[in-house]
């Protein structure tokens, strides 16, 4: 009888030790991740206030649009040769046995200055071809719009003699670089030796080409 409770006893102690075991395992489990009951995650992080962020395709672009090429129509520009209208003539002239007289006007809708006193001209392509300026006329830059006009005067052969080298036309150029130079067909077949040019001036009696 003893023997049976003695075995009943250790039985009652292995059950309790093993309840009070699995007890503790279950405490010690972590909560399921799944849970319904807990909160959800947000569903987009919040963008660092330090960040930037993606622009917008509806954003205006920050490039300046190109202006329209070629517009002539603005004060203050100096006056190329393709800007101008020119034409020239045979003047009579006691002091000088006649000269060439060259007008130049702005195209309409142009207005322009000639910042560049004394115009680059010549008969043909040599050296010997190019008019020296004699520095005659010659103004503060000359403002061209509507109506008003410049002059200037060539004399093509400035020497004694029947040398020289006959041209039909000759190169008139606001300056030496100018890209566009116009060339001018002369009212006659000039003899050229030793030209030379005045400057230009809004007084046609300024622009007798005199050599003093």
């Amino acid at each position: 009888m003893r023997s049976r409770l003695a075995a009943r006893s250790t039985r009652l102690v292995l059950a309790a030790a093993a309840v009070t075991a699995l007890a503790a395992t279950t405490a010690c489990e972590p909560e399921d991740s799944t849970d319904t009951g807990g909160s959800a995650a947000p569903s987009e992080a919040a963008s660092d206030d330090g960040g930037s962020a993606t622009p917008s395709s509806d954003s205006p672009s920050t490039g300046a649009s190109s202006p329209a090429g070629g517009d002539k129509s603005g004060y203050g520009q100096s006056c190329g040769t393709n800007d101008l209208d020119l034409t020239v003539a045979w003047k009579s002239d006691p002091d000088v046995d006649g000269y060439y007289l060259v007008t130049a006007k702005a195209k309409s809708g142009i207005t322009c200055y000639l910042d560049v006193n004394t115009p680059s001209v010549s008969f043909g392509s040599g050296a010997d071809g190019v008019a020296s300026p004699v520095g005659q006329g010659g103004e503060d830059p000359i403002k061209l719009t509507g109506s008003a006009v410049a002059y200037t005067g060539i004399d093509a052969k400035t020497t004694g003699g029947d040398a020289g080298t006959q041209f039909e036309n000759v190169i008139v150029a606001v300056t030496e670089d100018d890209p566009d130079p116009a060339e001018l067909e002369l009212p006659d077949t000039a003899t050229v030796d030793k030209p030379v040019v005045t400057n230009w001036s809004t007084r046609r009696n300024e622009t007798v080409p005199r050599i003093i």
